[in-house]
């Protein structure tokens, strides 16, 4: 089936010929439009598939061609034997019997090309699926795909006289800026990325991925971005339930697109997703449930003060106890006591064997991949974070632990990057913040839904994380790394920094990976690091 690009979607591989369309359609559900899903390929070419996608400029269709059929390949699956008998037994058992874990036993692959920065986290909120996402500090979005910046316009705001034409010469301002700071940023950390045995390429990837995080933050989020999607039926089935819901026309749009392309591939498993008595029917409850609590937040609560026109991470609950805690379910499955008897020990300990018992539990880690067992999850914390909305967009990408975030606005400011007016750029810079703010003020009070687009990711947003002791370990490591971006590492460093405040020292000491050492080398070192890789492997 071949369908037209959607509206507000310009076709993101328009450079495809006809010959290669036809060569990709045994492949893909569609050739055109900017939704569609893998089919007909083995699983680990759709996973290498989607590996390249995040840190290619190029469409999942554009790869497809260029890198994963040189070959010319054949179809390689087609509906096997038993494929109708397989299909009714998904009717009787998930759609008429309710028996949702048959829904966990078929997958697929979907692309969602050209979403903005707004609707790949609402795609991206799910726990129980897979993501990839377009990468904004390893693609320069300076190109202009058929003459347009890339970014999306909610169709909305066209129809308000004077309204578009402004929309989109505030973004096209915000595009123009950061292409036009881009080579001063290149030669800005080229004069501060040491010059050393690394091999020129590596140096050259490092500052230009420094140059790019520089600048990210003049970006709004409306940017448009590709995310790769791996999920089961269910995981789907929750998704569109949710994007049937939304009240973000482009998130409703991308749901209804979803569906149609998934329905080419696992049909059985979303019989119940539009039906009136099931799917829809949820999807109303949340509809209704999200606008409650709205209403009552407006009624009860007082008129918001101006938030804190700064980062901050707070810790605001945990467990006093926590330690204890982790160490009395670290004792408890070895042993062959009840649970009330191991409290009792752990109480009686002092400090110092609490310590020793935690730091048994958590071992010799030589890798920060190595994590201690599931009785670090005994004890949580709650933090409030506001930070700017690019650092957001990576550390909501944590989908095991809970994770709630106010509306995108512009209420808690912006963050310029010390280097950005260093490389004498600060002026630009804030000009279009200004702009960015008028935009969304015009729009917040006539298109309320559409003003978050104009927000620029330099802007902050306040959310909370709560995560048990585990999951903070594996968060706040991953994210302090020092190839990180600066500002979810300084996130990650503050989380850590926190947890050990209020006495928590022997988990703190737990994540031994933490990394507080400045950012400067980090990147570089991570791109001596690949660039020995391909070298061994090249060698090979």
């Amino acid at each position: 089936m071949t369908t037209q690009a959607a509206p507000g979607h310009p076709v993101p591989d328009g450079d495809l010929t006809d010959a290669e369309r036809a060569k990709i359609a045994p492949y893909v559900t569609d050739t055109v439009g900017p939704v569609f899903a893998l089919t007909n390929l083995p699983e680990t070419v759709k996973g290498a598939l989607f590996a390249r996608y995040s840190r290619s400029p190029k469409s999942l269709r554009r790869l497809l061609v260029d890198e994963f059929l040189t070959d010319g390949g054949q179809s390689v699956a087609d509906a096997g034997p038993g494929q109708a008998q397989a299909d009714a037994l998904y009717q009787r058992v998930l759609a008429d019997y309710g028996d949702d874990s048959v829904a966990q036993l078929g997958g697929a692959h979907v692309a969602v090309e050209g979403a903005s920065n707004i609707l790949t986290k609402i795609l991206q909120w799910g726990r129980l699926a897979s993501y990839l996402e377009q990468s904004t500090r390893y693609i320069a979005y300076t190109d202009r795909p058929g003459g347009l910046w890339r970014y999306y316009t909610p169709p909305d705001v066209a129809t308000i006289p004077g309204l578009g034409s402004s929309y989109r010469a505030t973004l096209d301002g915000a595009f123009a800026v950061y292409s036009e700071l881009l080579p001063a940023m290149v030669d800005y950390w080229e004069a501060r990325v040491p010059v050393d045995d690394a091999p020129d390429a590596a140096r050259r990837r490092a500052i230009r991925a420094r140059a790019l995080d520089s600048l990210r933050g003049l970006l709004p989020a409306a940017t448009r971005s590709n995310v790769g999607i791996f999920a089961s039926g269910q995981a789907y089935e929750a998704l569109l339930v949710r994007l049937i819901a939304h009240p973000l026309p482009e998130a409703r749009e991308a749901g209804a697109s979803i569906l149609a392309q998934l329905r080419t591939v696992i049909p059985a498993f979303l019989t119940r997703v539009d039906r009136p008595d099931r799917g829809l029917r949820h999807a109303q409850y949340l509809a209704d449930a999200d606008a409650a609590m709205r209403q009552a937040a407006s009624e009860l609560l007082p008129t918001a003060a101006p938030g804190p026109n700064a980062p901050e991470v707070r810790l605001v609950e945990w467990d006093p106890d926590g330690e204890q805690r982790v160490a009395v379910h670290a004792l408890w499955a070895g042993s062959s006591h009840g649970l009330d008897a191991v409290r009792d020990t752990v109480a009686a300990m002092d400090g110092a064997t609490l310590a020793r018992v935690l730091a048994d539990y958590s071992g010799e880690r030589s890798d920060r991949r190595y994590k201690p067992g599931r009785a670090l999850e005994a004890t949580t914390y709650t933090f409030e974070v506001v930070c700017d909305y690019g650092a957001y967009r990576d550390l909501q990408r944590h989908r095991m632990l809970t994770l709630q975030a106010q509306t995108l606005g512009i209420a808690l400011g912006w963050a310029m990057p010390d280097e950005v007016a260093d490389a004498g750029c600060g002026d630009r810079y804030e000009r279009v913040m200004a702009e960015s703010a008028a935009l969304y003020g015009q729009l917040a009070g006539t298109l309320p839904l559409a003003a978050p687009y104009a927000v620029s990711l330099a802007h902050r947003i306040r959310f909370t994380m709560i995560l048990n002791a585990r999951e903070a370990m594996h968060m706040i490591e991953l994210r302090s790394q020092p190839q990180g971006h600066v500002a979810y590492r300084e996130v990650a460093q503050q989380m850590h920094e926190r947890i050990r405040e209020v006495g928590h020292h022997a988990i703190a000491d737990m994540m031994r990976f933490v990394d507080h050492s400045h950012p400067d080398a980090g990147r570089m070192a991570a791109e001596r690091r690949l660039e020995a890789r391909r070298t061994a492997r090249a060698d090979a």
